[in-house]
């Protein structure tokens, strides 16, 4: 009885969530960028990471690997904004996603260097990112 009682009401309250993820992903030279947006009913949240890993004709650079995620706000028709407050300093790193139908761009605020060591940067640079499928 407990079984059955406990399915009914997970049907019931699963048909009123609509849930959609999609990943997105870059790599561009010793860059590797994934965006990961999870879209449940009206409520966004997005993980960007990026990793850099340096090639011998790249002396004195050292590998990184950085990510930002939490709720993100639709601030328009496919655009999203993830801002992130930083822990040791009074900044916020914003970064505003373009979404299209096959990919993602992603641009950054000045204050997300205090996010990122070296070489390692969230912006795609205007390139896109591509949407697997």
């Amino acid at each position: 009885m407990k079984k059955s009682l406990f399915l009914t009401i997970a049907l019931l309250t699963s048909g009123n969530v609509s849930a959609a993820t999609d990943h997105y992903v870059l790599r561009d030279g010793d860059y590797v960028r994934h965006l990961k947006v999870t879209k449940i009913n009206d409520d966004y949240t997005a993980s960007v990471d990026v990793d850099f890993d340096a090639t011998a004709n790249q002396a004195g650079s050292t590998q990184c690997s950085e990510t930002i995620s939490g709720k993100a706000k639709s601030t328009g028709e496919n655009e999203l904004i993830l801002k992130k407050h930083s822990e040791s300093e009074a900044s916020f790193c914003e970064l505003k996603i373009h979404l299209t139908p096959n990919g993602a761009k992603i641009d950054e605020s000045k204050d997300c260097d205090n996010f990122a060591v070296g070489k390692c940067h969230f912006s795609s640079e205007g390139k896109e990112l591509i949407k697997i499928k």
